[in-house]
């Protein structure tokens, strides 16, 4: 299943932020980010983190590869993979799997450096500009679970 959504600003972005934080407040998701360098994939993190009240200071995990925020409604976990090389990628499969299961909101930017390793349920994020600066945020589903996320954003 698949929902898309062009946003044309900032708030437009907040809006489907804070409609999909409602969705994964209860039970949480596992979620592999796609896009270009500045497409606003950290920036949904952010505004998703806010929608759940994470009070800490929400930054791009690129030179730490794991941020962890537990003040909000829900754990939240954010992972950037850019640099990890293959073998990299490798070693840190089973702990990607650990943070797939339980309650929980995990994203993965640059999930395509996992050479599709990431077999489990997830929700796949697809984030591109548009002609005029606007972001189009695609939601690709792979499970029933995420299935009921993406129902309810269409709604």
């Amino acid at each position: 299943m698949e929902f898309e959504k062009c946003c044309h600003t900032i708030e437009d972005t907040k809006a489907l932020a804070e409609k999909f934080a409602k969705l994964v407040a209860k039970d949480g998701c596992f979620v592999n980010l796609y896009g270009e360098i500045g497409a606003g994939k950290t920036a949904f993190v952010k505004l998703v983190a806010s929608a759940l009240d994470v009070k800490e200071r929400v930054t791009s995990p690129s030179f730490v590869i794991l941020n962890e925020y537990h003040s909000g409604l829900i754990p939240m976990y954010h992972f950037d993979l850019y640099r990890l090389e293959n073998e990299g990628i490798k070693t840190i499969l089973d702990e990607l799997r650990e943070y797939s299961e339980g309650r929980q909101l995990t994203f993965v930017e640059w999930a395509e450096f996992s050479q599709d390793e990431i077999p489990f349920k997830h929700l796949k994020i697809d984030v591109k500009y548009d002609d005029d600066d606007s972001r189009i945020y695609k939601f690709i589903s792979n499970n029933n679970e995420t299935d009921k996320i993406i129902e309810g954003l269409k709604r």
